[in-house]
């Protein structure tokens, strides 16, 4: 492999970005594979996110039956599994991080300007065979659905593996709530790597020099070169202008695209990446859903020969049997968090996906076939673990798909936030719990939603998924009853006969009872920011009404085939 490090690619206003090109030593002209992003393009995996390496490498040693891992970062491609099959691979700092010079601005419509220009100059490369693919989890699966979007010409295929397209509803405010808890988290990492920093405690794996590149800038000259990410999204609750131009037409997309979601992504990128596949204009496209943790599963033997296949039809033009792969492969796990079976089809959700309802009974607190006769209500304190609704199954029941929950509610409050958890049980009591990347022990399935931001967008809603708008702010009449649909993120599950479900309706972030430390069921995923919920507006008594007239119901999306 030839190491070209710390190159220059020069962008429209004459700024430069620093990047890495590794491409194989026999001259020739190859498909190259981009990710460009603030993590680092010389920090090495396990210094950039030990846990998630920690496990790689004492529980999955297959991976490192086909690689040393001495050159993977966090998020990106392994060259050592790429470079021998005829791949370049080009790293790039964004602007204003690590050791690219300038203002700093993340998700950013700026960020995806230069995005664009990288792909061109590498489009143009004596070494590049004209093609361009993009290929990474999380932030580099993120932007390639914006950079897509753009339509630059040298982009040939992208392969966005776990990476919602949607800033608002996927990354930053889930239902229209702030999620401080990663949010927070996240930004502190990207200040860590500003370009500049002086006392930034990662070193380059490859020269063993800073990360964030020679020239030291000060706090102050440090802030002056960035925008302030969570002051900015503190600033627009709404998608207004601003967000807006943070979330790309996914519609505008053409070029071939294999989309890979995963459960473990639960709060953060689950459901961004099946709606951007779902909304895809390419005909060439593909989805799978996977289960656990996609740091492990994108660098599994399995899964890059499954991208590389990809990429050699569309990046080389051979002939290999890509198009027979299935369309829609969707895992059900089974309660022990396994695979139960692998469910394929052509559509999202699949074909013979039944929408079966329980319709909740506030006098029973239970969940139950038929709507109730009598009309009941349930009360619960916004600061309290909420109200749980339970079922007992009759019969094996298979899930695969998007939830949703209509309810009935009212609220002390003019404002009320709704968080919807969806647990089960298998028939010895014991709850089904899912390892992901940021959680060892999720339930089945969470929604949340802002009662104030309620609206539909009756074109892009379905039978399936509710799409808020959220781009009006309408205050609630308190002890008025408002009808409201609660979008809950994809699950599969397998349930045999006997075993129990659950839907728990509160006003703050679940919590398992008894749970200590810093993982309580919903992972950095919290959303308790003061300034986007203020105790006055969101600390009252909800109300759960069901009955005649008012038809509360949890839909789930039972397989049939």
């Amino acid at each position: 492999m030839v190491l070209d490090h710390d190159i220059d690619i020069p962008m429209r206003d004459g700024a430069k970005l620093k990047a890495n090109v590794m491409r194989p030593q026999a001259e020739g002209k190859y498909p190259v594979l981009m990710t460009l992003g603030p993590y680092g393009k010389d920090l090495h995996f396990s210094n950039n996110s030990p846990a998630p390496w920690k496990n790689l490498t004492e529980n999955h040693p297959e991976v490192f039956e086909h690689s040393s891992g001495k050159w993977m970062a966090f998020e990106t491609p392994d060259p050592e599994v790429w470079v021998p099959h005829g791949y370049v691979l080009v790293r790039v700092d964004s602007r204003g991080a690590v050791k690219s010079p300038g203002k700093l601005d993340v998700n950013s419509p700026a960020e995806f300007r230069d995005f664009y220009d990288a792909i061109e100059w590498v489009g143009v490369q004596p070494w590049c065979n004209g093609k361009v693919g993009l290929l990474g989890i999380s932030y580099y699966a993120c932007g390639q659905w914006f950079v897509a979007s753009l339509k630059p010409p040298h982009l040939a295929a992208i392969l966005p593996w776990q990476g919602t397209y949607d800033f608002y509803r996927g990354r930053t405010r889930q239902g229209g709530l702030f999620c401080n808890g990663f949010v927070q988290r996240w930004w502190n990492g990207i200040l860590s790597k500003q370009n500049g920093k002086a006392d930034c405690p990662h070193k380059d794996m490859f020269t063993g020099e800073r990360l964030t590149g020679p020239v030291e800038l000060s706090e102050e000259q440090r802030r002056a070169n960035r925008e302030e990410y969570i002051e900015n999204v503190l600033k627009h609750p709404l998608i207004d202008d601003w967000y807006a131009a943070r979330i790309p037409d996914v519609t505008k997309i053409d070029v071939p695209a294999f989309v890979v979601a995963n459960y473990g992504g639960l709060g953060l990128h689950l459901r961004g990446t099946i709606e951007g596949w779902r909304w895809l204009a390419s005909k060439d496209k593909w989805l799978k859903i996977q289960r656990g943790s996609y740091f492990v599963s994108y660098f599994m033997p399995e899964n890059v020969a499954l991208q590389r296949k990809f990429f050699d039809r569309y990046l080389k033009g051979l002939d290999n049997g890509w198009e027979q792969e299935p369309r829609v492969e969707v895992q059900v796990r089974s309660t022990d968090d396994k695979v139960a079976r692998s469910a394929r089809g052509t559509q999202y959700p699949l074909e013979g996906t039944k929408a079966t309802r329980l319709y909740l009974d506030a006098s029973a607190k239970s969940l139950s076939p038929a709507a109730p006769k009598a009309a009941s209500s349930v009360n619960y304190s916004a600061t309290s673990p909420g109200v749980a609704f339970t079922t007992v199954l009759d019969r094996d029941l298979e899930l695969a798909g998007p939830l949703k929950a209509k309810l009935y509610v009212a609220s002390s409050t003019p404002d009320m936030d709704m968080f919807a958890t969806v647990r089960a049980y298998d028939p010895s009591g014991q709850e089904a719990t899912f390892f992901a990347a940021d959680e060892p022990a999720f339930p089945a399935s969470m929604g949340w939603l802002r009662v104030t931001s309620r609206k539909l967008d009756t074109k892009r809603s379905t039978d399936w998924i509710p799409y808020h708008t959220h781009d009006e702010y309408q205050p609630l009449d308190p002890g008025k009853i408002y009808p409201i649909d609660v979008e809950i993120w994809a699950a599969s599950l397998r349930l045999p006969k006997g075993s129990k479900l659950e839907l728990l309706l509160a006003g703050r972030d679940f919590e398992r009872p008894g749970a200590t430390g810093t993982h309580k069921g919903s992972g950095p995923f919290i959303h308790a920011d003061p300034t986007d919920r203020p105790p006055e507006k969101f600390s009252g008594d909800h109300v759960i009404h069901t009955g005649p007239g008012r038809e509360s119901y949890l839909q789930l999306p039972e397989l049939t085939a």
